[in-house]
């Protein structure tokens, strides 16, 4: 087994956490949208701990090992494949940390302050859900450039 293999496995390891993670937050969220106030903001604020303290972090260690690949395998930044993943990981990065979990932090303030009748909460949630879609879709990109690695 090479260095290169067991960087790999972690990589896929790691992309699954996060993907994984990521993916169950729409399904946590719908799930509750009709619940009491106590419940949604359990689950947002359940969200956002796995958001923090699993998700984000493999997104972080996602570069690591990706970098650490294009070296130790010998492949390319300019190869269409990486080059365009990295692009859509910065993209996302941003989206995440910036965009997302802002926006996560004032939803849940807005339900505690104002309950999920509220037209501030409302405007929060789909504002989140909105941004959470998009970083969805450019996941989802990523993870078909990594696993099909066109070529132009």
């Amino acid at each position: 087994m090479t260095v290169f293999v067991v960087v790999k496995f972690i990589h896929v390891l790691l992309a699954i956490v996060a993907v994984g993670f990521n993916a169950t937050y729409g399904v946590w969220l719908g799930t509750v949208a009709r619940q009491p106030t106590p419940v949604q903001a359990f689950v947002l604020r359940g969200v956002k701990r796995l958001d923090d303290w699993f998700a984000n972090p493999a997104y972080l260690l996602l570069a690591v090992s990706g970098v650490t690949m294009v070296f130790l395998g010998g492949l390319s930044f300019t190869t269409f494949w990486i080059a365009g993943g990295i692009v859509l990981w910065v993209i996302a990065i941003i989206l995440g940390f910036f965009v997302y979990t802002p926006m996560l932090r004032a939803q849940i303030r807005s339900l505690d302050a104002n309950g999920p009748e509220s037209q501030d909460y409302r405007s929060a949630s789909a504002n989140a859900r909105f941004v959470g879609i998009v970083l969805a879709v450019i996941v989802v990109v990523i993870v078909f450039f990594m696993v099909t690695k066109p070529t132009l």
